[in-house]
């Protein structure tokens, strides 16, 4: 019976979010919240302290991603209304003429560098319409678009889905970095063939046959610094990837390296955008990456003064807790209802304030963006919020409340039949565990708070590396993004595509079968020789 409602709640979560007339991750994951508050109270007999405790706890804990995810969108509204994005769409498409390069330069390398920035489904949005522009029929970008949106996401707006996705899990930051390092080594295996696959979506073999000296130029571009990076960082991969790979492949394409000539190539009727239009159009990006590098250099001071904890202001809010302030403005909740659970949020290193507001705010006036447009800009991206705030705190709650009871909580129970029902084998299914989250929530950071205390518990029940099982759940969670309903049908609505849902999964899901073998193979026979 405890097995049967511990794993009860993730299969009716399945169930709601797949079935006919399915519900949206921000409608069926508070209701599981409240299910599995039910089972606590009532089979488990939880004391309602505790209880209360790891809700508060939860709520104050989502502001982390949901601020990330406003800068994020934040950002994109401010490009789009500025006409910064209109610029860049004009600019890359003269890049070249070539379908391939425009693929892999817009579809691949740009839309790295925007799931670097800022993730939450932008690169789709963005890329997408840019190559339908360029004259791509608009289902095969779509499909195109969420395929090649995969190796990145691990690491999407600044690495959010490994520090906070496997935030209440607790882990050192040592084992953070090392899940961000084995993340990114199994994406750039998967990165020698996906990309193939995605173009093979829009042109046929010949074409990607007779342009692939480039494609694997700028297949490389990014994902070496991207892998490199990750050795040493889990919040620069993709973005620093993803602009150093959108250089280099733009740099290689205007010198026809590895091109096949193209017969259009006279005929391009695209007048050339002047360089001044681009650099401006690029600045918010380039300003966002300098603040975000500056911020998190180790060398310099303003790491450890944003991460400040030292006590500034503290009172006691009633039975609520100790509500303490920091010098480097980490608000946190101690003692919440005199349990030992703390909640806090760093309000200044968060990548909210600071990079995404403070770059949005200082590029408003370069734009000469108007008041009222400014006002569209901010009351429009908090509204964007709204759903995925519900979402992540009905997530947040489930997870926080399975995890009670230590040994004997409903992770721990589901993990122990995992593991007696895989043994040493759980490797080979981890990836896709983290699939199936991202298909029903629709982010990578949801599916490593939904299962990634379900994958640690099989992995230390099983004596199997919590490390490898954990990187392959991120991996998971990316992978996921390809055939994950929201981002399909957020990509069809962008593109104005109609009830052609099912054809796209059908498409898509191949990819991601492919990913999580790959995932398998590198987990078991690569990983184990390299760390």
């Amino acid at each position: 019976m405890a097995l049967f409602l511990s794993i009860f709640p993730i299969i009716l979560l399945i169930y709601l979010m797949v079935k006919r007339n399915a519900l949206p991750s921000y409608v069926a994951l508070p209701w599981i919240a409240a299910v599995v508050l039910i089972i606590q109270l009532i089979f488990f007999e939880t004391d309602i302290q505790t209880v209360s405790a790891n809700i508060v706890s939860a709520i104050i804990a989502v502001q982390t991603p949901i601020t990330v995810i406003f800068g994020a969108i934040l950002f994109n509204r401010f490009s789009e209304i500025s006409g910064a994005t209109n610029i860049l769409r004009k600019w890359l498409g003269t890049i070249s003429p070539n379908p391939v390069a425009q693929l892999m330069i817009i579809g691949w390398a740009f839309a790295f560098m925007i799931e670097g920035a800022s993730g939450f489904g932008t690169p789709a949005a963005i890329a997408a319409p840019i190559l339908v522009g360029l004259g791509f029929p608009a289902l095969r970008v779509a499909m195109l678009a969420l395929v090649m949106n995969s190796v990145p996401v691990s690491f999407g707006a600044v690495g959010t889905p490994t520090w906070f996705g496997f935030g209440p899990l607790r882990l050192a930051e040592a084992q953070i970095l090392e899940i961000g390092s084995m993340s990114a080594l199994i994406h750039s295996f998967a990165a020698l063939i996906i990309p193939l696959m995605a173009l093979k979506l829009v042109v046929g073999w010949k074409e990607i046959k007779n342009n692939l000296v480039f494609v694997y130029i700028s297949i490389a571009a990014c994902v070496i610094p991207y892998a490199l990076i990750a050795q040493v960082n889990y919040e620069f991969p993709s973005l620093l990837g993803g602009a150093i790979g959108l250089l280099v492949s733009v740099l290689v394409a205007k010198r026809g390296i590895g091109l096949a000539k193209n017969k259009d190539e006279d005929t391009l009727d695209n007048q050339p955008v002047p360089t001044s239009q681009v650099v401006k159009a690029l600045f918010p990006t380039g300003l966002l990456i300098v603040i975000l590098i500056v911020t998190r250099l180790q060398q310099l001071p303003f790491k450890a003064m944003m991460n400040d904890a030292t006590t500034w202001i503290s009172f006691q809010l009633g039975s609520l807790g100790m509500f303490d302030i920091s010098y480097g403005l980490v608000f946190t909740l101690k003692s919440i209802f005199a349990t030992s659970i703390n909640a806090s949020y760093k309000l200044l290193y968060v990548p909210a304030l600071i990079p995404f507001v403070i770059t949005v705010l200082i590029a408003l006036p370069v734009f000469a963006v108007s008041g009222s447009k400014t006002k569209d800009i901010f009351v429009g991206s908090f509204k964007q919020t709204r759903n995925p705030f519900l979402a992540l705190v009905g997530a947040l709650i489930m997870v926080k409340l399975m995890l009670v009871g230590g040994d004997d909580s409903m992770v721990k129970i589901i993990g122990k039949s995992f593991a007696a029902a895989t043994g040493e084998y759980w490797t080979l299914f981890a990836s896709y565990l983290g699939a199936v989250g991202a298909f029903f929530s629709g982010s990578n950071t949801v599916s490593n708070l939904t299962f990634g205390s379900v994958q640690l518990s099989t992995a230390e029940i099983s004596g199997i590396s919590a490390t490898l099982v954990l990187a392959l759940q991120s991996v998971g969670g990316a992978m996921g993004n390809m055939v994950c309903i929201n981002n399909i049908v957020a990509v069809s609505s962008v593109l104005k595509i109609d009830n052609q849902e099912g054809t796209i999964l059908k498409e898509t899901v191949i990819p991601m079968i492919l990913y999580g073998i790959i995932a398998a193979l590198v987990a078991m026979f690569l990983i184990p020789i390299l760390y």
